[in-house]
């Protein structure tokens, strides 16, 4: 038998970490430690919908009567900034604008369409007027605002269009919600606090 043999390998390396083939003292391997990155995909140019703000609200007139039955006048005038944010052309069918007091919707008023280039802003001005507006079911609540000096109404805009990608138009839509506080007396816009969604 020759002295040069060497010791038989083993092929299983389960068996080589779990055992030294010398002493047949176990072997201990550090956990080896797996990091996972995320696969992220290349952005692709997806359509994002307009950016509406309110540039301008003005208060023209307000008026309240009680006899016979409580009503309410009012009058604003406004200014709708509509940005594309987009690399393509947006055309808008219609902005429409509505008012509301204390969670119900007393009116609104819808303007034309138009185009908006890549990446241009638009300003479209409307006017909203409502004469003679029952409040009975709120009237509690509007004497009460009256007496505070401060009536809080509610505007939400929205912004319908399409964008126009090579060969496909894509819906989109933007809206803004507006808290506005007008004072009865001197009939003035005390605060107003927009939310775009």
């Amino acid at each position: 038998m020759s002295s040069s043999s060497k010791e038989p390998q083993l092929s299983n390396p389960l068996l080589a970490q779990s055992q030294n083939p010398t002493y047949g003292i176990p072997i201990q391997e550090p956990p080896q430690t797996y990091i996972l990155l995320p696969y992220l995909r290349r952005r692709r140019l997806f359509p994002s919908d307009p950016a509406v703000s309110l540039s301008r609200l003005h208060l023209r007139h307000l008026s309240v009567s009680s006899h016979p039955n409580p009503k309410l006048d009012i009058n604003l005038a406004l200014t709708v900034k509509i940005r594309n944010r987009d690399f393509f052309s947006l055309d808008y069918n219609s902005i429409v604008v509505s008012i509301g007091y204390r969670g119900r919707r007393l009116g609104f008023v819808t303007s034309d369409g138009g185009k908006i280039r890549a990446r241009g802003v638009s300003y479209v001005d409307a006017e909203l007027d409502l004469d003679g507006i029952r409040v009975i079911k709120d009237a509690f609540y509007l004497i009460e605002d009256i007496l505070k000096g401060s009536i809080p109404f509610e505007t939400v805009t929205e912004v319908d269009g399409r964008l126009h990608v090579l060969f496909f138009d894509i819906p989109v839509d933007g809206r803004i919600s507006c808290s506005v506080y007008v004072n009865p007396d001197n009939q003035t816009v005390v605060r107003q606090d927009c939310y775009p969604e």
